[in-house]
């Protein structure tokens, strides 16, 4: 496949038969029918759609009023199984009909619609998984399949029974706060602004016109001029200046606020800019940081000069770079790299559920998390045993460093805010994902109520990995032995702002909103190992910069481009189920002896151990600090359960040091009090199930505009909690991420950036568990030069010896001898 074509194929997305955008859009006056077209070209802007009020109180269900509506008959193979876009379409037509008839609404727009988990215990006695070590699994009990959906700016919870769905509740949401801000949201931004008569005028004044004229929708960040009601986002503007062209090479100089709901351009803002004063010391062009009052005079408030866009080029696509850049030269020296298994893979698919070798798992689409992986157990000599119940990204924030307003509202919750799903790419063979792939298919709800399909949203392949174990008896006359490590990738690509929103060219009339990658792979491996690893690209989210001007808080990437420096958090949500659902968590520092050198206890001054400790309150152990000095690290365990051995129990130890950061933002800041999850490494909370579900989201469920830190959220469940969280059923949320201070080398894409956590059995196994794996000498595998010569030096074929390491031990000629 082309590089071309694998760009495109991002644009390739599968609707359900009625078409997610083939109806009339809920919640606008009158039916508008939505087209199909990808291409970034104005359009006419639609008629204003009614803004949802709250009745005074919501009725109660009525049966007499209101009846379930009925769907297709679905027999799910595992209880965790996502809807299905049948049952996405039939669930919202059931809230139409239930509010139609028992409520003061009357135009309804759909935000999410998703699968409301069943209680874990019963879907563990569905699965056969006993609660505890040893134990016997639970009776199986009939599961009600249940939907949750967010509906404007309510929250239904909806049962299928008796083959029709039925609502259960329907509440609003909490004041301050906002559902999840949708694509067709973002991509009307674009619309929104080009059609805003202010902002054509201003556009213009530096040269750009109306068409040239390009958006990045962000939620507000924290803007409390606004009241807490309207639905907005900021729009972070650009101008193109052709098809396809890389527009954020063009950064404007304002940043107009919308009304999403009114889709009306409400508030224009202009950044004020950097200068050097008559000692050499840069200072801000005004006496303050704080947003100012609203004002259609921003501009003259700013106190600078208008920055026109820059004009300068700077493209991704090969065919445009052939075009704008005259030193561009694709390289020729690289020849074709091919990944085969000419015998097939080694997993085995029955619907979501994936096995491999020894490990067991769920695989799912989840429109917030993007993957969830689920009831993951290892078959260990016949012994299942489980050991996480889901692990999957329960919220992210990137907190940028520029403080001076508007830049300092910019802090995207690209999960709580956008929903990772709702951002998948739908990924290409040979281009996201190389070998024998098998895909997973994703939906989630558009306003209209309809389900929008992603065909090729989770990928799914083996690949090597290098040396698994390896050992050589250098004695004379030894044997040595290699075994190659093969791991089973689960992945997803997800494009965000700025890391990259380009999946949105599938909604008329959008730009390729800008442009973070966010690659997220789980890795499962034959030593018992799990890893998440994240990768980073993309575009950076920039700004125009003055001629000369100072930037004390970001990179000049390019002539007249500026990008802020910022941050990259994420929260991993952990459920663990180690040897059944009762577990602990283990806190190990390693610690010098404390008796000198010298000393009868210690005296080479080389003694070391493990001081260990176990969390038990949630006030008190909930919120833990990594310590450097200690070489801090947790182990998730269950002390049922102990090795034979060791003596130690049975866990899985947390390796989390490369991606540990603290948050740079002060702790009373905006963004510390709206992402509470960030102010510590580690969070130990017991899951509380109820009728919706348990403990998922650290920012809260709902996070788009919230001012201060929720109720639901990881830091109030720990300030506010009590109990025990020692052997009980308990999550942790590990908090990881990157610091970025860009650099001309990630200008116009980003290289790949690595964030990654490790899951190691720690006397989880009686011994190396990958003792069994066979070694194997690939026949495939050749010398790379034929005659023996290899960079002009003739080495007989062989790494510069005579068949030996070089020292005349044992030769080794293969993978088992």
């Amino acid at each position: 496949m082309s590089a071309k074509s694998c760009i495109l194929s991002i644009r390739n997305r599968v609707a359900t038969d009625n078409g997610p955008f083939s109806g009339s859009v809920a919640g606008y006056k009158g039916e508008r029918q939505i087209p199909r077209s990808v291409l970034p070209r104005p359009i006419t802007k639609p008629s204003t759609p009614h803004r949802i009020m709250a009745p005074a109180a919501l009725p109660a269900v009525s049966t007499s009023f209101h009846k379930p509506f009925p769907t297709k008959p679905y027999k799910f193979i595992h209880p965790l199984d996502p809807l299905t876009p049948d049952e996405i379409n039939a669930v919202a037509l059931a809230i139409r009909h239930y509010t139609a008839a028992n409520t003061h609404i009357k135009a309804v727009r759909f935000i999410t619609c998703c699968l409301l988990p069943p209680p874990k215990q019963d879907v563990l006695a569905a699965l056969g998984i006993p609660l505890t070590s040893g134990g016997r699994p639970s009776p199986p009990v009939d599961i009600i399949r249940k939907a949750e959906s967010d509906v404007s700016c309510y929250g239904a919870v909806l049962a299928f029974k008796a083959g029709e769905w039925e609502v259960e509740s329907l509440d609003q949401a909490p004041e301050g706060s906002e559902p999840q801000i949708t694509p067709e949201e973002l991509a009307m931004a674009d619309v929104i602004v080009r059609n805003d008569p202010k902002v054509q005028a201003l556009a213009k004044q530096v040269g750009i016109e109306p068409h040239q004229i390009y958006a990045d929708g962000w939620a507000i960040g924290y803007d409390d001029r606004f009241p807490k009601y309207q639905r907005l986002q900021q729009a972070l503007l650009f101008a193109r200046f052709s098809e396809h062209e890389n527009l954020y090479a063009h950064p404007l100089d304002f940043i107009p606020v919308i009304d999403s709901v009114a889709e009306k351009v409400i508030q224009i803002d202009f950044p004020p800019g950097y200068r050097y004063n008559t000692q050499g010391v840069h200072e801000l062009s005004v006496e303050t940081t704080e947003a100012l009052p609203l004002s259609d005079e921003s501009f003259a408030k700013s106190n600078r000069e208008r920055i026109p866009p820059p004009l300068t080029s700077y493209e991704f696509l090969p065919d445009l770079m052939e075009q704008t850049d005259p030193t561009y030269k694709p390289r020729e020296d690289i020849k074709p790299l091919h990944i085969l298994q000419p015998e097939g893979v080694s997993f085995k698919m029955d619907g979501h559920t994936l096995e491999w070798q020894k490990w067991k798992m769920h695989v799912a689409f989840s429109h917030r998390e993007g993957l969830a992986l689920s009831t993951i157990t290892y078959n260990d000599d016949g012994e299942i045993r489980p050991i996480f119940y889901r692990l999957g990204l329960a919220e992210m924030v990137v907190p940028y460093g520029a403080p001076e307003f508007p830049h300092s509202r910019k802090f995207a919750f690209d999960t709580g805010e956008y929903g990772m799903g709702t951002m998948a790419n739908d990924l290409s063979l040979g281009c996201d994902c190389l070998g024998k792939i098998h895909y997973l298919p994703g939906a989630f709800v558009t306003h209209a109520g309809t389900a929008f399909i992603i065909k090729n949203a989770i990928c799914i392949h083996e690949e090597d990995a290098g040396v698994l174990w390896k050992h050589t008896d250098y004695r004379p006359g030894g044997r040595s032995h290699t075994v190659r490590s093969r791991r089973l990738v689960v992945s997803m690509v997800c494009t965000l702002a700025n890391y990259g929103r380009t999946i949105l060219l599938f909604l008329c009339a959008v730009s390729d909103i800008n442009l973070t990658e966010y690659i997220w792979n789980y890795y499962f491996y034959q030593d018992g190992n799990i890893e998440l690893e994240i990768r980073l690209s993309g575009v950076l989210q920039v700004y125009v910069a003055g001629p000369n001007e100072p930037n004390p808080h970001g990179t000049v990437v390019a002539p007249g481009v500026n990008a802020h420096v910022h941050q990259h958090i994420f929260s991993i949500r952990v459920d663990p189920m180690l040897d059944g659902i009762h577990n602990s968590v283990i806190e190990s520092d390693i610690v010098s002896l404390s008796a000198p050198t010298g000393s009868k206890e210690n005296f080479a001054g080389n003694g070391f151990y493990v001081k260990e400790r176990i969390l038990t309150d949630q006030v008190k152990d909930g919120a833990r600090d990594f310590d450097w000095a200690a070489e801090r690290r947790w182990k998730i365990a269950n002390l049922n359960k102990t090795h034979e051995f060791s003596g130690k129990p049975s866990s899985y130890q947390i390796m989390m040091k490369g991606g540990l950061l603290p948050l740079l933002s002060k702790g009373d800041s905006w963004i510390a009090r709206r992402a509470s999850f960030t102010h510590k490494a580690l969070w130990v909370v017991r899951d509380e199930e109820g009728p919706k579900g348990g403990r998922m989201w650290p920012s809260g469920k709902y996070v788009p505009q919230t001012r201060e830190e929720p109720e639901d959220s990881v830091g109030r469940w720990v300030k506010e909690g009590h109990g025990n969280i020692d052997n009980e059923d308990i999550v942790l949320y590990l908090t990881v991420g990157t610091t970025h201070i860009p650099r001309p080398e990630d200008w116009p894409v980003m290289p790949v950036e690595h964030v990654s956590v490790l899951f190691k059995p720690t006397s989880f196994f009686t011994k190396n568990p990958s003792m069994d794996v066979p070694g194997t000498k690939d026949v495939y595998s050749t010398p790379a030069f034929a005659n023996g010569h290899s960079n002009g030096h003739n080495r007989n074929g062989t790494n510069g010896t005579n068949g030996t390491n070089g020292y005349g031990s044992p030769t080794c000629s293969g993978c088992g001898h």
